[in-house]
C-alpha cells in the first residue's frame, strides 16, 4: 500500500513543480514515481513534457512510447505524433495523432497536428471524419467547426462548409473568423 501512496505523492510533486516550469525537481520527482510504481504511464508522460521543453526529442519520443507500451492512451499517441511531425515522418504522425483521435476524439493536440498534416498528405477525407467524431463529443468548440469548414471548402463540398459555418455563427454571431469565411464562399 504504501508504494502506491509514494507513487501518488510523487506523481502529483512531479506535476506540481512542472506547472511551476521547475523542471529539474518535476523530473526528480516523476522519476521516483517511475520506479515506486511502474505501472503507470503518467510519470512518463511528465518526463516526455520535459524532454519536449529542453528540446530532447529522441528521448521524448522514446518516453512517450513507453508511456503507449504501459496503456496506450491518446497523449502519449499525440506526443509520439507530434515529435515525428517535427522530424517530418509525416505519414507515421499522421497515423498516430488519428489513432490519439479514435481513442479521445477531443485531443486537441492531435487534432491540430492532424488537420496540419490532413492539408500536406492529401487526406482531408480522415480529417473530416475526425473533425465531425470531435463535434459530436463537443460541439461548442468553435475552432474544430471552423476547421471542418475548411477542410469542406478545401474538398468543394461548400454546402457543407456553410452549414458549419452557419451553426458556428448562429451560437456565436461575433466569431469574425467564421463570418469571412462564410462570406468568402457566399461571394
Amino acid at each position: 500500500m504504501s508504494n502506491h501512496l509514494d507513487y501518488e505523492i510523487n506523481k502529483e510533486l512531479g506535476e506540481c513543480y512542472l506547472f511551476m516550469g521547475e523542471l529539474d525537481k518535476a523530473e526528480e520527482y516523476y522519476r521516483k514515481a517511475a520506479s515506486s510504481n511502474g505501472v503507470h504511464p503518467d510519470p512518463y508522460l511528465g518526463l516526455a513534457t520535459i524532454a519536449v521543453q529542453r528540446g530532447k526529442f529522441a528521448d521524448a519520443l522514446a518516453l512517450y512510447k513507453k508511456a503507449a507500451e504501459i496503456e496506450p492512451n491518446d497523449k502519449a499517441l499525440a506526443g509520439m505524433g507530434l515529435i515525428e511531425m517535427e522530424g517530418g515522418q509525416n505519414e507515421q504522425a499522421f497515423t498516430h495523432f488519428m489513432q490519439a483521435l479514435d481513442m479521445n476524439p477531443a485531443n486537441m493536440i492531435a487534432v491540430h497536428g492532424m488537420v496540419q498534416l490532413a492539408y500536406v498528405l492529401g487526406r482531408l477525407d480522415d480529417a473530416i471524419v475526425r473533425l465531425n467524431a470531435f463535434l459530436a463529443v463537443d460541439p461548442e468548440k468553435e475552432a474544430v467547426r471552423i476547421s471542418l469548414a475548411g477542410c469542406y471548402i478545401s474538398r468543394g463540398r461548400k454546402e457543407e462548409a456553410g452549414a458549419e459555418l452557419e451553426e458556428l455563427l448562429h451560437r456565436n454571431p461575433a466569431n469574425t473568423a467564421a463570418q469571412e469565411l462564410y462570406n468568402t464562399i457566399n461571394s
